[in-house]
């Protein structure tokens, strides 16, 4: 299967074909994946070689003329290393754009903690005006790049990695999805953490959301999914900076006694890159320690 990585650039060649207002911004990494389109568009493919920053500020400046820019990069590249342009260049002038990322939290385990974010969305969340999406599948990659790129001037990010679950479910760009119902807590899985999340709370009294656009929150879906059980009581599990959406489930459940408890990349470092499984395991997001953790947070009972 490909990955959500090489669904990226055919889907942005088509926009580019279909949409004159888009334009792509590299910043060398992803270039080879655009040699047609740059050859059919030299005004809206444009490589600026290996500055993140200008990266960003490029960007944002053909967004001041109009067009709708597509920048793409290596997580680590694309968010934290031009975070301030980021939030000047697009947010303080109040411009739109798509970042699209590679790499994910340790997507390139060899490549080092230079080419690893887990703490991307969190930092993301310290601006305002934000969307962003996480898909689980490369079908869902398609759908979700397509969302992004038209969503008039706003500005969103969308997070792809090779991780992905089986298969895709039909996401919307807006809403979490309920994909096993329950009595006895919610569990909400994000993106590509799906497949694991199922198997570690099969057989448990449990209702599973599935979110795919993390920002903004889907603090309606949750308020229902919690209102509904014996008790609000919530795990978010994500493929980044554990405890990254918990304030937003805190105060979806605001008015409700709840307990939240948020799983995810842990804050240290693993200097050992070994594999991407192995990270898996070392962060405790494989189902059995998936399992052992929901079970013992929420009290839920297994299914007779």
């Amino acid at each position: 299967m490909d990955t959500m990585r090489d669904r990226f650039a055919p889907v942005v060649s088509r926009l580019l074909d279909e949409d004159p207002r888009v334009a792509v911004v590299l910043a060398e990494i992803g270039r080879d994946r655009f040699v047609e389109a740059e050859r059919r568009y030299p005004d809206r493919v444009i490589n600026v070689g290996i500055r993140e920053q200008l990266l960003i500020g490029a960007g944002a400046g053909l967004a001041l003329t109009g067009l709708r820019p597509v920048m793409h990069t290596f997580a680590s590249f694309l968010v934290e290393r031009p975070f301030e342009q980021v939030k000047l260049d697009l947010g303080h002038q109040d411009v739109g754009g798509v970042l699209v990322s590679a790499a994910a939290s340790y997507d390139w385990p060899s490549g080092g903690f230079t080419h690893m974010a887990p703490g991307d969305v969190a930092l993301l969340d310290t601006l305002d005006g934000w969307t962003v999406h996480v898909p689980g599948h490369p079908d869902e990659a398609e759908t979700l790049l397509r969302h992004a790129v038209g969503a008039g001037d706003d500005r969103v990010y969308v997070r792809l990695s090779v991780q992905s679950n089986k298969e895709a479910l039909a996401v919307d760009g807006e809403r979490f999805l309920t994909v096993r119902e329950g009595r006895s807590g919610v569990v909400v899985a994000v993106g590509p953490m799906l497949d694991a999340v199922l198997a570690a709370t099969e057989g448990l009294d449990v209702t599973v959301l599935y979110a795919t656009t993390v920002r903004p929150f889907d603090a309606d879906a949750l308020r229902r999914a919690a209102g509904a059980a014996d008790a609000a009581d919530v795990v978010i599990v994500e493929p980044y900076l554990a405890g990254t959406s918990t304030t937003a489930a805190n105060d979806a459940l605001a008015d409700l006694p709840h307990r939240v408890l948020g799983m995810g990349v842990g804050r240290r470092e693993l200097r050992r890159y070994g594999q991407i499984e192995e990270h898996v395991a070392a962060h405790g997001l494989d189902p059995a320690s998936l399992r052992d953790r929901i079970s013992g947070f929420l009290r839920a009972p297994t299914r007779g």
